[in-house]
């Protein structure tokens, strides 16, 4: 269960993109991409991060690497060191329930839902869809 308060900053921290940034003519997809923070096994930490790519192919994710719009450094970080479970598979679905949450109800969710496609992965790992057009 999502804590409401991570939610709320999360909501806000995609409104602010969402609503401040064009997104190209040429975005076909987005993509969060999750970045493992951790200074050690007790500081742990994960940061998300929105690129759009003008290219989608679910099976190949290389097609995240074509960014044509990145929030670069304005990530959102969540800090896992309470957590009992601090395994990055945990830390992606945390960032997949939040995501999920905010396509299902985002003010600006139906930018995401215009792409192709909405996926998550770390950058070093395999991606996840977990929104895909019925166009």
């Amino acid at each position: 269960m999502i804590q409401i308060e991570i939610y709320e900053e999360f909501d806000r921290w995609l409104d602010n993109l969402l609503e401040n940034n064009d997104m190209p003519d040429e975005m076909r997809a987005f993509c969060f991409n999750l970045y493992d923070e951790s200074d050690d096994a007790y500081n742990t930490e994960f940061g998300i991060q929105l690129i759009a790519s003008d290219k989608y192919d679910e099976s190949d994710d290389e097609w995240a690497c074509s960014e044509v719009w990145t929030s670069e450094e304005d990530m959102f970080y969540v800090d896992s060191s309470d957590e009992t479970d601090k395994s990055r598979e945990n830390s992606r679905n945390f960032a997949k329930e939040l995501i999920s949450g905010y396509l299902e109800s985002g003010k600006y969710a139906r930018i995401l839902k215009g792409a192709e496609a909405v996926a998550l992965g770390f950058v070093d790992g395999e991606l996840e869809t977990i929104y895909k057009s019925e166009n």
